[in-house]
């Protein structure tokens, strides 16, 4: 019997240039286009790249297409957002998170980390260019990631020891340390930092699947 399909609840940041559509309830499966509508039909395609991440979780990936996508909030994008990152945080990231639901979001941010790592084991180290001759190789796509996850913590109110890039128990240290904080229950307050715990969940996992689905698509023919 074919899965039933199930509305999805979605969140579109709109730019001057871009917009993003982000389901709301996947951290990670965010994607863009040049209006909303090339955003929702982007976000449907890539159900199956992102199941996944959810099969990693644990978690049931509900079948769904572009009519199965519920816009549930609008929020004005910025230059983040033309740039090419989902940079608005909206109502919906500001909602209470239960234990469950937020042991649920931890659990894919770790999917969304463990896929990019695989990823990144089965690539080559010479990535195929753009038309243009643009885009990093695989040791430059890992230092960004690596790199934008050091400046996470700081978004997410986190203290650490400084990042050693030549330890490799850093990267795990800081990576269980954001982990540790989107698993817990969380409710808003006046003295939250930067970013609250769903959208750090929403952009951290975007960022690493971005650049993990990015490496599958420009990684040599059968390599």
């Amino acid at each position: 019997m074919p899965a039933r399909h199930k509305s999805v609840a979605v969140c579109v940041e709109v730019g001057s240039k871009r917009v993003f559509a982000s389901a709301v309830d996947w951290p990670g499966l965010s994607r863009s286009g040049r209006d909303e509508q090339g955003a929702l039909e982007t976000l449907a395609s890539y159900r199956n790249r992102y199941r996944p991440v959810a099969e990693r979780a644990g978690i049931s990936l509900p079948a769904f297409s572009m009519g199965d996508l519920k816009v549930v909030e609008r929020v004005p994008g910025s230059a983040t957002t033309d740039f090419g990152a989902p940079g608005a945080i909206a109502e919906v990231d500001h909602r209470p998170t239960s234990a469950a639901a937020a042991r649920r979001q931890a659990a894919l941010v770790e999917a969304s980390w463990a896929v990019f790592d695989n990823v990144v084991a089965a690539a080559p180290a010479t990535l195929r260019k753009g038309p243009r001759g643009g885009g990093r190789d695989l040791a430059a796509i890992v230092a960004h990631v690596v790199d934008a996850e050091r400046a996470y913590l700081r978004k997410l109110g986190l203290r650490l020891a400084p990042f050693r890039s030549d330890q490799p128990d850093s990267l795990t240290n800081h990576r269980h340390a954001i982990l540790e904080l989107l698993g817990r229950h969380w409710r808003p307050s006046v003295e939250d930092p930067p970013w609250p715990p769903p959208y750090g969940a929403r952009r951290i996992a975007w960022h690493a699947l971005d650049h993990a689905w990015e490496i599958e698509d420009r990684s040599e023919p059968g390599a």
